[in-house]
Order: structure tokens, then C-alpha cells, then sequence
């Protein structure tokens, strides 16, 4: 039974670190850096996927085919 010690244990240690607490001082903990990480690492596939796809991206422009030959841009000579 291991659990059962390994809860035993942990339930004699937490009063100690309850003592040491400092009661004024707030601070994040471990759930504030898994947050943090997991948004990190979150925002760092997004911007790796980002830039996957704009590279994929063809900036130019596909001739209008509702446009005819006869419009006013299109005749050089006049």
C-alpha cells in the first residue's frame, strides 16, 4: 500500500509548510506556471503554423476575367 503512505506522508508535511507560509505574500504556485506554460507553448504552435501557412500564400494578383481588351487601360495609344 504505498498510496496509503504516500498520503499519510503528505498529509503530516502539509501543516509544516502551512506554517512557513507567509499569510501577506501572494504568489502564483505550480497551477500559475502550468497556465502559463501551456498559453506559451499554445501561442508558440500558433505562430509556427502561421508562418507555415503564410509561406504558402501567393501575393500576386490573378488577371481580372471580367475585364475586356477594349477598356480605357487597356489601349496603350490613346
Amino acid at each position: 500500500m504505498p498510496s496509503m503512505s504516500a498520503h499519510l506522508a503528505l498529509t503530516q508535511l502539509i501543516p509544516f509548510a502551512a506554517e512557513e507560509l507567509d499569510k501577506n505574500k501572494v504568489t502564483p504556485g505550480v497551477l500559475g506556471f502550468v497556465v502559463f506554460a501551456v498559453l506559451a507553448g499554445s501561442v508558440w504552435l500558433l505562430m509556427k503554423s502561421m508562418n507555415r501557412h503564410m509561406g504558402r500564400v501567393s501575393f500576386e494578383e490573378a488577371p481580372d476575367p471580367s475585364a475586356t481588351p477594349d477598356t480605357p487601360a487597356a489601349t496603350p495609344g490613346k
